[in-house]
Formats: C-alpha cells, structure tokens, sequence
C-alpha cells in the first residue's frame, strides 16, 4: 500500500504544520523499497540529522509474527482455520508492538491520516505514541499546553518524552527539575 496522496504533498503538509523552532532541526523520510512485494520500505524521523524513530514495514512484520506466536504459544490457540480468532490475536500482537515502539510504515501512514483529518484538540487525545509526537511538533500546540503537559509527561512512552524535552528546549520552556532530569534522553 503506497501512500496516497504522494508522498511529497504529505512531507510538505507536515512541515508546514512544524513549529518554527523545529523546523531546520526535525525532517520526514520515507524510503520505498520498489523490489518489495509490497512496495514499503520506512518511514523515518530525523533530529539534527539522526534517526530518532525509524518504522520499518519488515522489522514490525518480523516482530509481529513473533508477538503473535509467543501469544498463540501461552494460550495454546493453534486453530489456523477460525480467521476471527487470528485476527484478533494478530491485533493484539500489532498492539503490543505498538506499545513497545516498534512501527512500520504502514503505521505512519495510518497516523498521518488521522493527523491530517482531526483536529488537534482531538489529537491531543490520542493514545496513539506517533499521533503524540507529531501533536509535539505541530505550531498550533502553544507553549501553555505544553506546561500543562509536564504534570504526565512521565507517565508517557519514552520517545514521547523525548520530543517533549526536544520541544521544550526548543521554545525556552523552563521544565520543573524532576521532570527534566527523569527523561531519558536517546542518541
């Protein structure tokens, strides 16, 4: 499944939604490897030119058929026949993956989607790790939510806090000192 609209017009959307203070520092990629049989390769989420987060299609395919088994192995669930039962444990592996930060770029054509389509009010709901980041980096987020972040920041995915940090060092934002001292920051 390729991206439609292309992929260009996408990147373009995205950055513009950018902040300015991120905008020369944070990129978008997406690589397509045209040999696939399906044509995905990964999307990709550069900070000063280093890949912070990289979804890849055939490392979340790999990780989820083994998610998938390790489930099956647990609750001896090998009926192969009854497709409404693997689906759902295929769901429950995809959420698992999802969970530990493993994405394909699949995934980040899913999160655009939503991205594009909501507002971000709405966005700012999400449970989604990749609806979060790009809410992060979006201009229309102000400097008052993001103060109003800190009080959960903590409780969020790593590569959340991550961009929080990022955000927030960007704008000037003086965080509370536990706060800052407790997210890991990844190089």
């Amino acid at each position: 499944m390729l991206y439609s609209p292309k992929w260009s017009k996408a990147k373009k959307r995205l950055t513009d939604f950018l902040c300015e203070t991120l905008r020369s520092r944070v990129d978008f990629q997406v690589i397509n490897y045209r040999k696939a049989h399906d044509q995905l390769g990964r999307a990709v989420i550069t900070v000063d030119k280093v890949e912070i987060l990289s979804m890849c299609t055939i490392t979340a395919a790999r990780e989820e058929f083994y998610r998938e088994r390790d489930i099956r192995d647990k609750s001896n669930q090998y009926d192969f026949d009854d497709v409404p039962k693997n689906r759902a444990l295929q769901d429950q592996a995809h959420k698992i993956l999802k969970a530990d930060g493993i994405y394909g770029q699949y995934d980040f054509y899913f999160a655009l989607e939503e991205y594009f389509n909501s507002p971000i009010e709405e966005l700012l709901k999400s449970s989604d790790v990749l609806i979060n980041i790009l809410c992060l980096l979006d201009r229309r987020i102000g400097k008052r939510t993001l103060l109003k972040m800190e009080k959960t920041i903590l409780k969020e995915h790593e590569l959340i806090q991550y961009f929080y940090k990022l955000r927030c060092d960007a704008e000037n934002i003086k965080m509370n000192q536990f706060i800052s001292s407790g997210i890991a920051v990844k190089k």
